[in-house]
């Protein structure tokens, strides 16, 4: 949970935007936390014992899913915006797991790897363009200023949302269908979960593209013409990428999902009863796509053709703005329960333990002691021959004793 950033150990993942962009793409798509997914599948054969250890991995996934995609919808930094997405893939990886489908969790893993890397890179060019600016707020007005880096957010953006026939629409969709062919209250559950993400996935999405390329220009510290398109050493690497958020999920949707994809997975993932492929209805394979196209439209008159009403949205629902700006206030939670009291903890053994007994009765003490015996010692050394005269004198009486009581 911790390393594939579930909810309550989710709290590192955008704190962990502050590195470079390129670091943060290989965060999210490629090493970092895509390891705890790829773990859950590889112990398919623990977890397929344990019904209720199934059940716990689907609800986390499941409120991952939604906590993350509700945080996005309201942030304002182009890279947390991408992390959140992340998280709420994650979420979309983890309810597959649980409910039995580790080879489509699998699967999502994989496209999202590479639509996700195109849209942090996609977000470091445009980040570059404006100068180190990463608030989207102050974005916009740039799409034929930045031609390329435009088109491959486009590209990662619609790959994201599950437009069909891109690499998300393959695996995402496929997420909620298993979850829905698994036939239990929790699978439909996750499957409407699932649906409802989408669609918040969708909106804040576009809300991030269409921010930083269409509208007014927003930016009152670069003029337009100081922003300039990424060179080839940027761009480059988004033309692979885009060419695996594009394809990805129709070339491998067969191998890892398909009727013999047994066949590829062989022993590394273990099924004790396994989903069948059966018929779903056609509304519920329509549902999803649907929502995913009419979200274009909204978000484009939401955020660019009629702002106010959002803006009126906000203010009469500022508790419930807050509240997801806030990101679920988990760190002010945080905060109070482990935080505050850990320092309080520590603050006491500081002062107490390590000021108070430690050192007063070791270092300080001793040293304070040797101070003292030396202080008086240096006394005796007035530096006057009488009063040497008179030790030796007084040595001498002592040792002549001794040798006579002897």
């Amino acid at each position: 949970m911790g390393k594939s950033a579930q909810f309550l150990l989710h709290t590192w993942l955008p704190d962990a935007m502050e590195g470079p962009t390129p670091v943060s793409a290989l965060i999210h798509a490629a090493t970092m936390v895509t390891a705890g997914v790829f773990l859950v599948v590889r112990c398919s054969p623990i977890f397929e014992y344990s019904q209720y250890a199934l059940n716990l991995v689907t609800v986390v996934g499941m409120i991952t899913a939604i906590f993350a995609a509700s945080v996005a919808l309201v942030q304002n930094d182009i890279k947390k915006i991408v992390a959140y997405s992340t998280c709420s893939q994650l979420g979309y990886m983890f309810f597959a797991a649980g409910v039995g489908a580790y080879h489509v969790a699998m699967f999502h893993l994989f496209t999202h790897a590479f639509f996700k890397a195109l849209l942090f890179l996609g977000a470091g060019s445009v980040i570059h363009a404006f100068k180190d600016e990463q608030d989207i707020r102050n974005m916009g007005g740039v799409r034929k200023k930045l031609p390329y880096t435009y088109t491959f957010m486009l590209l990662g953006t619609l790959a994201l949302t599950g437009f069909p026939f891109l690499s998300g629409f393959y695996s995402k969709d496929a997420i909620i269908e298993f979850a829905y062919l698994k036939n239990s209250t929790l699978g439909n559950y996750a499957a409407t979960i699932g649906i409802f993400t989408a669609f918040l996935t969708s909106i804040y999405s576009w809300r991030l593209f269409f921010k930083a390329f269409h509208g007014p220009y927003n930016n009152k510290k670069i003029p337009i013409d100081e922003t300039h398109e990424s060179p080839l050493v940027m761009l480059i690497p988004l033309v692979f990428l885009g060419i695996g958020a594009l394809f990805s999920g129709y070339l491998f949707k067969t191998t890892f999902i398909g009727h013999h994809s047994n066949e590829f997975w062989q022993e590394s993932i273990f099924f004790l009863n396994e989903i069948k492929h059966e018929s779903i209805p056609l509304w519920f394979l329509l549902i999803t796509p649907i929502l995913v196209l009419i979200s274009i439209p909204i978000s484009f008159y939401l955020y660019i053709l009629k702002p106010k009403i959002l803006e009126d949205f906000k203010n009469t629902n500022m508790p419930l703005y807050n509240f997801l700006l806030n990101k679920w206030y988990v760190d002010e939670l945080y905060e109070k329960v482990f935080v505050n009291p850990a320092k309080k903890i520590g603050s006491f053994f500081w002062k107490k333990g390590d000021v108070g007994i430690i050192d007063r009765f070791g270092p300080d003490g001793i040293s304070k002691l040797v101070k003292i015996i030396s202080n008086k010692t240096a006394r005796l050394q007035t530096g006057f021959i009488y009063d040497y005269a008179f030790v030796m004198l007084l040595g001498l009486s002592i040792l002549l004793t001794y040798l006579i009581l002897k």
